[in-house]
């Protein structure tokens, strides 16, 4: 049986996990060193398809900076992050923006978007 020790990040707790293959449980997998039920979605979420949100920065024109930042609305996969901060550094958005604009809808097909996490008039 294969295993897994993982820090759960959900809260600052930082529950020890212990994630085991298991083919008697309805998703494979059984989770031991969770203090809560969040700990246990996190835990098989993170050796079947780990997700991470990303923070970043982002080109803008027109407004008094040179860069605004961004954030995704949900977890991107892993192995997808360098393909994603190689798009969005790509960009250049235009001023005005407002916090919560959409800056790049379904990045990569994920169904994630990239929004402006601040507000920038226009210069």
């Amino acid at each position: 049986m294969k295993g897994y020790e993982k820090i759960c990040i959900v809260c600052p707790i930082g529950c020890k996990l212990t994630i085991k293959e298991d083919p008697k449980s309805d998703d494979g997998y059984i989770v031991e060193g969770n203090n809560c039920p969040r700990g246990e979605i996190y835990g098989k979420k993170e050796v079947t398809n780990p997700t991470r949100v990303l923070t970043t920065t982002a080109k803008i024109v027109g407004a008094h900076l040179n860069r605004i930042p961004v954030i995704s609305n949900d977890g991107l996969p892993k192995d997808k992050l360098f393909k994603c901060m190689e798009i969005i550094n790509s960009l250049e958005v235009s001023a005005p923006i407002k916090l919560g604009d959409v800056v790049v809808e379904n990045i990569m097909g994920t169904g994630v978007d990239i929004v402006a996490s601040r507000s920038m008039e226009k210069y």
